[in-house]
């Protein structure tokens, strides 16, 4: 009876382990400094370009890991989403995305930030493709403010990969 039990809670747990990893975002490619995965949930597939900081200032600041995102959902006909996370809860004040002369404002909502419209996320992401770097800037809901600076090199590619995944 016991031997029984065991092996249908492996093949159980086996089951289980195979239907997490059908649905683990799966990698397109690295390109540089950013890389693409797509996945697929319950309203179809999902494919996104994400990039991790070069820098984080304050550094003795403890917060989870933040990204950078351009999401594309086909089925919800969503492209060209821009969104990122510091890795905290967001001060009730506007994130701002800058490089160079162009700055662009986000709002937030919990730990995440995005674009408020279509036009500025294509905004943004033209001036993406053109420029080195972009910093994120934004405060803490006890009031620390910060800064975390992404390189761009590869934007260009992943965010290309991710489109054409998805298109």
């Amino acid at each position: 009876m016991f031997k029984k039990i065991f092996v249908v809670n492996v093949i159980f747990i086996l089951f289980l382990f195979s239907i997490s990893l059908a649905d683990a975002p799966k990698s397109i490619g690295k390109f540089k400094d950013w890389e693409t995965f797509s996945f697929k949930d319950g309203k179809g597939k999902i494919c996104f370009a994400q990039t991790i900081p070069l820098e984080r200032t304050p550094k003795n600041l403890k917060r989870e890991p933040s990204r950078l995102f351009v999401t594309f959902r086909k089925s919800e006909n969503i492209k060209n989403e821009i969104s990122v996370t510091s890795g905290y809860e967001y001060k009730n004040a506007s994130v701002t995305a800058k490089t160079g002369k162009n700055e662009f404002s986000l709002f937030s909502q919990g730990n995440f930030a995005w674009l408020i419209d279509n036009e500025e996320e294509f905004n943004l992401i033209k001036t993406m493709k053109k420029a080195s770097k972009l910093s994120i800037t934004a405060k803490t809901n006890k009031g620390s403010q910060t800064k975390d600076l992404y390189s761009m090199m590869g934007f260009t590619k992943a965010y290309n990969a991710a489109r054409k995944s998805c298109a």
